[in-house]
């Protein structure tokens, strides 16, 4: 039998493996020292949010399949992965309509930014300054244009666009933007009508939430929230500032079941600069939309929160970019949660991916330093996954490429 000798122990070396930190006495900031992943953010946010606003995130319409089939997709990419590179060094930069940026991962317009966050659109549009990414500023937007582009004057700033069923309420848009620096126009197709969120309807959702008697219980519970709600800016569509109409009246006003492809024509006769067309959701529409001179399309179904039975963007990006890509930039959002998500979606072809969940469960965890630390894990994901398929830069991620397991 071996025996092993012992000795006294030593002190020094015992006291060298106690960590001396203290645990922080603020909760959510213990909680995120936790946080490893977009879904850790995620469970702080629903500790820090009202019910109401994570469901508004979280959600998506009818039955709520779309969303999660779109999830199920990305689980089951699968990257093809070379050994014996040389990967001690890995260049993230992509060009996108020209310019380059640090890492192929932009932030999608996304409504009532300020219900999830009191600094709302701004905070996100600063982390993207502060990244060399892109931010996309909604029409349903807390923040009008000229906001933002004064509060963060050197972002890289796009604008998203509805077709309006009066055209001269498009062009007052359409000119807000222009005015303010605005480099893209992004129109989003997938919406002729707005989709039934059950999820939000038994909620009682409502812009700005009203004080009812449940609300008091949850003003009680989620105190911090409500204080900067109350004591900050009125809760509004800054683009439609001004405008005396209800929430119902303003989405019958903004979203025109007659849009056509004629639109896409109009809209390049008043706007000098990029187009991309979001919600395409087939081959056929991406060629059409192609044909029309705009310079790029993001492939999606919004989030899952419009059509729930529509088709998968992922399912379908191969054969977009195989059809249009040498003469569009294609892009692709909906349920990129991780930065190996990301990472299979370029391999799969996408010039870059759109996210929008992902950030604000940052924002509601965190404000401005949680969709920094959503930029951060992302970054962290999308590097190691690169480094461990043996892939260098984007061009070889693409080259490298990726298949969804059936």
């Amino acid at each position: 039998m071996i025996r092993v000798t012992r000795r006294f122990p030593s002190l020094p070396y015992f006291w060298s493996l106690i960590d001396w930190t203290l645990p922080s006495v603020i909760s959510h900031k213990r909680l995120l020292l936790k946080v490893q992943n977009v879904a850790d953010l995620a469970l702080v946010a629903q500790k820090r949010t009202p019910k109401v606003v994570f469901d508004y995130v979280a959600g998506s319409a009818v039955d709520e399949i779309a969303y999660a089939r779109s999830k199920d997709a990305y689980a089951r990419i699968e990257l093809n992965s070379n050994v014996l590179r040389d990967v001690s060094e890995i260049d993230t930069t992509e060009i996108i309509l020209g310019k380059t940026v640090d890492l192929p991962i932009c932030f999608a317009p996304t409504g009532y930014t300020r219900l999830m966050h009191h600094v709302g659109e701004a905070a996100v549009a600063n982390v993207a300054a502060s990244k060399n990414l892109i931010y996309t500023l909604s029409t349903m937007g807390t923040t009008s244009p000229a906001e933002l582009a004064q509060l963060v004057p050197h972002s890289r700033r796009w604008f998203q666009l509805y077709i309006m069923k009066n055209r001269e309420d498009s062009l007052a848009v359409i000119k807000q933007a222009k005015d303010n620096g605005f480099e893209t126009l992004v129109l989003t197709v997938d919406t002729p009508v707005p989709g039934l969120r059950y999820r939000d309807n038994r909620n009682g959702l409502t812009i700005p939430p009203k004080i009812r008697l449940n609300t008091v219980a949850a003003i009680a519970r989620k105190p911090r929230w409500w204080l900067n709600l109350f004591t900050t800016g009125k809760l509004e569509f800054a683009a439609f500032r001004g405008w005396d109409k209800s929430l119902s009246e303003l989405a019958s006003l903004i979203f025109d079941p007659s849009t056509t492809f004629e639109e896409i024509t109009w809209l390049r006769s008043v706007w000098d600069g990029p187009i991309v067309v979001k919600g395409i959701q087939n081959i056929e529409d991406a060629k059409s939309v192609a044909q029309l001179g705009v310079q790029g399309i993001i492939l999606s179904n919004h989030g899952g929160r419009q059509f729930d039975r529509g088709p998968v963007p992922l399912e379908i990006l191969e054969d977009v970019v195989a059809a249009v890509g040498n003469k569009v930039e294609v892009y692709i959002d909906g349920a990129v949660m991780s930065g190996l998500d990301a990472l299979g979606a370029i391999a799969l072809g996408a010039k870059a991916v759109f996210i929008g969940r992902a950030y604000l469960y940052g924002i509601m965890a965190n404000g401005e330093a949680g969709v920094d630390q959503v930029i951060e894990i992302l970054r962290k994901e999308f590097i190691n996954g690169m480094a461990l398929s043996g892939s260098r830069n984007i061009a070889e991620v693409r080259k490298n490429g990726a298949r969804i397991r059936k």
